[in-house]
């Protein structure tokens, strides 16, 4: 789903459900069409301003006091919303020392992400950075075999549960690392977004067995309002101008059609059917919405906090 967490898609394997082939097999193609996302889209905007107005309350109330605290952060990719968190952090702890684990599949990602540190080591000289290039499974094997003890103050996995088997039990497992007063920060799509909408209409067609590729925050909250766990959620509104989609044969159009659908070549290769359904649904009222001459596509993202699960709760 995004760049951030792309490596961990690489490293899952199997076909999608149909014969069409994931974008994710064309790397080039992929980043020139997330790229041209980013362009016509306000998800970096509205995370942004998520991490300036909310996260520092919630940054807040972790540690308890302590002079050290422990991070996580879980698909990283190369680093950027990873430093916004570490600077906000930093500002409602001033005096403490940070363990920051990255873990993230992607040798070219942690790449930008240590030569973005290099070129901030000053200001980050109360940071120690440990480079986990591994998947989110592959971390969790790797921190049981070791018997890990270290428990985390705050842990974010952010646009990356789109690229593990089973989003539920992943975050099982990084919400029982939370120490007292830890808290767990998860960022995906909103239920409520077009991609829920599409999803939900067309997700056999488009989405992999393989991986939880088509999970909205709606899943993740059924999910633990099924297990009675607790959380505190929040909509970030954002959209995404999907005008170009429309014009037959228009270069960008196709991109973004293929960042949509994560489909390679979409309107070359799928069925005339597939097709014009998943056009009629992105232009549908639930999708988008028409203004000015443009189809501006409900991209909003959903944000859950979770805490230390109770022992009780838990179920290792």
């Amino acid at each position: 789903m995004r760049s951030d967490a792309l490596g961990s898609a690489r490293h899952i394997t199997g076909a999608m459900a149909s014969p069409l082939r994931s974008l994710i097999e064309d790397d080039s193609r992929y980043q020139k069409s997330f790229q041209l996302f980013l362009e016509r889209s306000s998800e970096h905007q509205c995370m942004q301003e998520f991490i300036r107005s909310r996260l520092p309350d919630i940054l807040a109330s972790v540690g308890g006091g302590k002079s050290h605290l422990n991070v996580i952060g879980v698909g990283s990719g190369a680093g950027d919303i990873d430093l916004q968190i570490l600077s906000e952090l930093r500002m409602k702890h001033p005096g403490a020392t940070v363990d920051n684990e990255v873990v993230e599949p992607s040798g070219q990602q942690l790449l930008h992400y240590r030569v973005s540190v290099s070129q901030k080591q000053k200001e980050l000289d109360y940071v120690k950075f440990t480079w986990n290039k591994m998947t989110a499974s592959e971390f969790e094997e790797n921190w049981k075999v070791k018997r890990t003890t270290k428990r985390a103050d705050f842990i974010h996995m952010i646009q990356m549960l789109y690229y593990v088997k089973d989003p539920g039990a992943t975050i099982d497992f990084f919400q029982s690392l939370l120490d007292e007063n830890g808290k767990l920060l998860i960022i995906l799509v909103s239920g409520e977004s077009g991609w829920g909408k599409l999803w939900q209409t067309y997700k056999d067609q488009l989405c992999s067995k393989e991986i939880s590729q088509c999970v909205t925050t709606g899943d993740i909250k059924s999910l633990l309002d099924s297990k009675g766990v607790s959380y505190r959620s929040h909509e970030l509104p954002s959209q995404m101008d999907i005008t170009e989609c429309f014009t037959e044969g228009d270069e960008k159009g196709e991109l973004l059609l293929d960042f949509l659908t994560e489909v390679l070549d979409f309107s070359k290769t799928a069925s005339p059917e597939l097709k014009a359904g998943v056009m009629e649904c992105l232009r549908h009222p639930r999708c988008s919405v028409e203004a000015n001459g443009r189809v501006m596509f409900n991209n909003n993202l959903g944000v859950i906090v979770l805490d230390k699960l109770s022992s009780k709760l838990f179920i290792g």
